[in-house]
């Protein structure tokens, strides 16, 4: 079931964000709104606006698929410098009520999970596996798209309270 919920992370994306475009104009729902429902939802699930609901965000992801060079750079600069909802959303990474955690004693140390992370590949100080290193699951940019999860062959990376 989660392998397919992460496999069809563009389809709920596009499908919330054509929500999100009918309720701010069809229905005139104000602007404001949207950003507190995006720190709500920052406080509960983390970062998980921009590649969960976003419209902007789904389609930024369909422009970079067709430039594969600059996809994980252009989608770390887009998560970093994009909109409020990101900036907020991003700052409640820390704080939020789900965080992608680690069993150890699932976890074989393959690397698959780092490999798969946009901000493992751009941030050499940051890892999921290695303790050394600080949590890239917990960072500002992460924005929760679960690709470590899915790869993880030993689900020893989990989302959840």
């Amino acid at each position: 079931m989660r392998k397919s919920i992460i496999s069809n992370r563009r389809i709920i994306q596009a499908i919330i964000g054509a929500i999100v475009i009918a309720g701010t104009y069809y229905f005139n729902i104000n602007l404001l709104y949207l950003v507190g429902a995006g720190a709500i939802t920052g406080i509960l699930f983390g970062k998980v606006f921009c590649r969960w609901m976003c419209p902007l965000g789904f389609i930024m992801e369909l422009v970079m698929g067709s430039n594969p060079d600059a996809k994980q750079q252009q989608m770390y600069n887009y998560h970093k410098i994009g909109c409020p909802i990101a900036w907020i959303s991003g700052m409640t990474n820390r704080i939020s009520l789900f965080k992608i955690k680690r069993d150890d004693s699932k976890c074989i140390d393959c690397g698959k999970c780092d490999k798969e992370c946009y901000i493992s590949t751009l941030n050499n100080e940051c890892s999921l596996y290695k303790d050394s290193k600080k949590n890239s699951a917990v960072q500002y940019s992460c924005s929760k798209c679960m690709k470590c999860v899915d790869v993880c062959p030993t689900n020893s990376l989990e989302y959840k309270i």
